[in-house]
């Protein structure tokens, strides 16, 4: 692993998409409507796709009882339990809905709840949920079926049910192990209360165990954080996704309960990645790319050697590229050369679907530009390298020539090693690795005629 230079780190750590689709989600448009999704949902079900692809699903369920001060998600915060069931009642409508379009039972082959906190369910209404799925889609054997959860809402016997609904893959949310940090971002769970749990998903038999941490939190010091990476080497799950704190007040309230003084300084953030990088690797993680670090003999890390591996916006994934569908609030889809998104709001999403349409607020039909840059871009973020013949050959395109100007500006990072250019393709290096979203940004069209990139985290 090549060393990764502070004047890189400060060349290269500038807002930038995290392309988990490309044209990013603050390209759609309100101009896209239910009634165009409707027709890219009709238009898999009557051509070759919904045979020759599986789809996936996400689930968006956005309560949780607590607030984290450092959360960007869409979330809803409260104690009332009874909320959650008017809110599953509106799932079904919206899963029903889709089946219409897209016809009953077809196969599903990854499945993900994320939100929020999908165990604020109770496991009766996650059964409900899953026998609403299986009721109109079919989940295929050997999918990819997970769920996030935070270690404060289960124990023992709620992880026996869930591997009993058939989640296979399981993400702890612990960003931090040090008592301080978890008091200062309202989020506390004892590190044995963790340990446990993932003690017991390994005995039940859970085939991934992923733990999300966070640096750049207050009161992290890079000694704290040198502490809760070596206890995330002893607790070994399969996977590690390891995040930069993001600390945008103005566009996320809850971070305003969060003081400036207390986040760690740039040098300090730096030095936490570094010894991060370092600790990780030492504890036998492979970089996957971008966040996420795996045990070697885990899908996603074979997936990587095997150049298999696929981003949706659920992240990295094992999965071949496919259509998903978004079902709940805010959630997004990708469906044919289509992107939807659904309302944010729990109002404006309940008004749709009592009106007996699909929730869709903004969306984008992609262009073939789009589609080229996606498939671009995508190689870059998830093989770190691009044939120029397989493009050529895809699209219909010369490459350099097309490209010319983009091909210009990735001379010079290859000057700076992130690179390597040839009359075959592109290579990203072992270092321009851990900057791949920044060789990707090269080929953004719309972030390069468009620089107020405030609205987007920082790479490091």
């Amino acid at each position: 692993m090549s060393a990764i230079t502070t004047d890189l780190l400060t060349r290269f750590d500038v807002p930038g998409p995290r392309y988990t689709s490309y044209p990013t989600a603050d390209r759609f448009v309100e101009a896209f409507t239910a009634e165009q999704y409707v027709q890219a949902l009709e238009q898999r079900r009557d051509g070759p796709a919904a045979l020759a692809r599986p789809l996936s699903l996400y689930v968006h369920i956005p309560f949780c009882q607590s607030l984290c001060y450092y959360c960007a998600c869409n979330k809803i915060i409260t104690r009332h339990h009874e909320r959650s069931a008017p809110y599953l009642g509106y799932l079904s409508r919206e899963i029903e809905l889709h089946a219409r379009h897209l016809g009953e039972g077809q196969a599903v082959s990854q499945l993900h709840l994320g939100g929020g906190t999908p165990t604020f369910f109770s496991d009766a209404e996650l059964a409900e949920l899953m026998a609403l799925l299986r009721r109109h889609f079919s989940l295929v054997p050997g999918g990819e079926y997970s769920i996030e959860v935070d270690p404060r809402t289960v124990n023992a016997e709620r992880l026996q049910t869930l591997a009993q609904l058939g989640f296979n893959r399981l993400s702890f949310g612990v960003q931090d192990f040090d008592p301080q940090v978890q008091k200062a971002v309202h989020r506390v769970q004892p590190a044995e209360q963790v340990f446990a749990l993932v003690e017991e998903a390994r005995r039940i038999g859970f085939e991934s165990i992923n733990v999300d941490l966070i640096y750049g939190l207050p009161r992290q010091t890079p000694e704290s954080f040198d502490r809760t990476l070596a206890q995330m080497a002893q607790l070994r799950p399969d996977r590690v996704a390891l995040y930069a704190y993001a600390h945008l007040p103005e566009r996320f309230k809850p971070q305003r309960r969060i003081l400036s003084a207390d986040l760690p300084g740039a040098a300090n953030k730096v030095t936490m990645l570094a010894r991060s990088l370092a600790a990780l690797k030492d504890a036998g993680y492979v970089y996957v790319g971008m966040d996420h670090f795996a045990l070697p003999d885990d899908a996603l890390a074979v997936a990587k050697r095997q150049g298999r591996l696929h981003r949706n916006f659920q992240g990295y994934s094992t999965q071949p590229d496919c259509d998903l569908i978004g079902l709940g609030v805010s959630a997004i889809g990708n469906v044919g050369a289509s992107y939807s998104q659904n309302a944010k709001t729990l109002q404006e999403y309940e008004d749709a679907l009592d009106q007996g349409q699909l929730p869709i607020v903004r969306g984008l039909a992609v262009t073939r530009d789009d589609l080229l840059r996606r498939a671009v871009i995508m190689a870059l973020m998830c093989q770190g390298a691009l044939s120029y013949e397989s493009i050529e050959l895809a699209h219909l395109i010369d490459f350099k020539t097309y490209f010319a100007k983009e091909l210009a500006a990735l001379a010079v990072m290859q000057e700076q090693g992130l690179v390597t250019l040839n009359d075959a393709g592109i290579q990203v290096t072992d270092t321009g690795w851990f900057f791949v979203r920044g060789v990707a940004m090269v080929f953004d069209k719309y972030l390069q005629a468009d620089q107020a990139r405030a609205r987007f985290s920082k790479i490091i």
